[in-house]
């Protein structure tokens, strides 16, 4: 087993765990197995089982250099953390070298076996994430047992991944992450105080107190919160929860530092210059979303589908193991 990353040693132990997608090892199992619904992620239906029209008979995509123009953002934005190149060489290992092209049984297995490992990858990454944050460091032994036993699960063969239950692994690494993020999010929050000098927070709460500062809540700078970042007034805050609604929501510029927008629909929501320290967006639905010049260097549990989902610029600035 790996030893515990630093902060900045997440994307060697991703590397290791094999989490990035490479579709050149793969047999463009997504382009396959995957069922598409005609939106604005994808341009037309497809059953899954049917090959994508646009599927070459090298496993590459046709029009890979451009999906988005051609009305495939979904394409562009899904990541299967390199469960289709696990799936391959395990269905290949099973049926003598053979894909899904070849053999009516080898195809039932990888379309199968895929969204089980895929499911199985994404706990790793965010396991990944836990052992490299440093305020995680109470359930760093839990996480290093729990990538243990979890990491051989999506080397076993097709058969046995599709007797797996899948569901009852996630339950069991579900609880040491929900601490994870609480712990995270509440040192976030604390530290959010040491922010700037002492004498520069004394004069923005006299400011404060002194009424000469801006009249609504939502454009109200606090004490420790970062230059240029606004704090959400008590309406917005009140929003800011797991599950939440908010779509289109309008977040430009604020420090949402700490929040848990775990599950959140954040589709279209305007992120532009917004500060998302130690925010659980774990599961969160960003398509659309507005990120430019928004700092998600810090948010938590990010993963290459919901960035791939985000409008940004060349001033976002994403996790260390999601960059280039």
């Amino acid at each position: 087993m790996p030893p515990v990353p630093a902060a900045d040693g997440r994307a060697l132990l991703v590397e290791q765990l094999d989490l990035r997608s490479d579709c050149a090892r793969c047999t463009g199992l997504c382009c396959v197995g995957l069922h598409l619904v005609r939106s604005a992620d994808f341009a037309i239906d497809k059953p899954a089982g049917t090959p994508c029209p646009n599927l070459r008979e090298s496993f590459g995509c046709g029009i890979h250099s451009r999906l988005r123009e051609s009305g495939f953002p979904g394409c562009v934005a899904y990541d299967c953390l390199g469960a289709g190149q696990r799936v391959t060489a395990a269905v290949r290992s099973a049926h003598d070298g053979g894909t899904w092209r070849d053999d009516p049984a080898a195809a039932r297995d990888a379309f199968a076996a895929l969204p089980v490992v895929t499911q199985l990858h994404e706990l790793l990454w965010y396991l990944a994430e836990v052992l490299s944050l440093p305020a995680a460091a109470p359930v760093h032994d839990y996480a290093r047992r729990a990538l243990a036993q979890t990491a051989p699960l999506a080397d076993l063969a097709p058969a046995a991944l599709l007797a797996l239950d899948v569901g009852a692994v996630r339950r069991d690494v579900g609880p040491l992450i929900d601490r994870a993020s609480a712990l995270v999010r509440d040192s976030a929050r604390r530290g959010v105080t040491r922010r700037v000098p002492r004498r520069e927070a004394a004069d923005a709460g006299s400011r404060s107190a002194g009424g000469r500062g801006p009249a609504a809540g939502h454009d109200r700078r606090k004490p420790g919160h970062a230059v240029g970042h606004r704090v959400p007034d008590g309406g917005v805050r009140r929003r800011l929860r797991p599950g939440a609604d908010l779509v289109g929501a309008d977040l430009r510029g604020l420090d949402l530092t700490g929040s848990d927008l775990r599950g959140a629909l954040l589709l279209g929501a305007d992120l532009r210059g917004a500060r998302l320290d130690a925010v659980d967006l774990l599961g969160a639905d960003l398509r659309g979303a507005d990120a430019r010049g928004a700092d998600l260097s810090r948010a938590l549990f990010l993963t290459p589908a919901q960035a791939g989902a985000l409008r940004r610029d060349e001033r976002t600035t994403l996790p260390a193991a999601l960059r280039p």
